[in-house]
């Protein structure tokens, strides 16, 4: 009695439900198919946009991901399951790993807008959180510098966003500036015509813009000069260094009198 009541029940039920979880299982298989086109399409047209090559993957998987979601939700909810239950677990599991994660977000976050916005590339040298280096990498979450003296320098993207940053390679060229203190003493012709000879004899000084030289303040004890000169981003060590060395030689070839001597 007891077997036939189970089968008459399971009878019903097949009847009633049986078309509607086999129609569920279809629609979840041609879900599949549909994600597998959209994830092509998503693919093409992030390429044809020319979305940064750092952001494609997450962007990609965060969208095959959504519909993951969507179609398993659909599906179950098309078969008749009550889905308040699950709903409001994931809800609470995703506030959860909001608040484990917003630090690790904000910078995913500045990574995102840095991606987006550029305010720097990958080769730019910049200033940024006290360190100067070149970029040789921007990822979602951080940015690598190389420093001058070989460091590697990791920088969160959400420091580095939420701060000033300085680019000094975008412009194409950068100016140069130091000053030279001198006594009264000195002839200002004298010392200007050093300087600028030792511009025009130092390679890696640019032409155009102008340079300037002259002076800049008059102390109690002594004469302040400026120079300013334009090099490119990539030299500004090097040409700093020569032309420095070779207004101290210059100057005292000519017979300047120098600071201490």
């Amino acid at each position: 009695m007891e077997l036939k009541e189970f089968y008459h029940t399971f009878h019903i039920w097949l009847v009633n439900s049986g078309p509607k979880y086999v129609a569920g299982v279809v629609l979840f298989f041609v879900g599949l198919w549909v994600i597998s086109f959209l994830r092509t399409r998503i693919m093409i047209r992030m390429s044809s946009r020319k979305v940064h090559s750092s952001l494609q993957p997450f962007f990609l998987s965060l969208s095959i991901t959504a519909l993951y979601i969507i179609l398993v939700f659909s599906v179950l909810n098309f078969m008749g399951f009550q889905l308040t239950f699950i709903s409001t677990i994931v809800g609470a599991v995703s506030v959860a790993a909001g608040l484990a994660l917003s630090g690790t977000l904000q910078n995913f976050a500045g990574g995102v807008l840095i991606l987006l916005l550029k305010p720097f590339e990958v080769e730019d040298s910049i200033v940024a959180q006290g360190q100067t280096g070149k970029v040789v990498s921007i990822q979602i979450f951080y940015t690598v510098l190389i420093t001058a003296d070989n460091k590697t320098v990791i920088i969160p993207n959400g420091k580095l966003f939420n701060e000033v940053i300085v680019n000094v390679t975008r412009e194409g060229k950068r100016r140069l500036d130091f000053e030279i203190k001198l006594g009264y003493v000195v002839d200002i012709d004298v010392v200007k015509k050093v300087i600028n000879d030792a511009i025009k004899a130092t390679p890696d000084i640019l032409t155009e813009p102008a340079t300037r030289v002259g002076v800049i303040a008059l102390e109690l004890d002594g004469i302040r000069f400026t120079v300013n000169v334009w090099v490119e981003p990539a030299n500004f060590l090097a040409a700093k260094i020569e032309l420095q060395e070779r207004i101290i030689r210059d100057l005292n070839t000519a017979g300047v009198k120098l600071p201490g001597t």
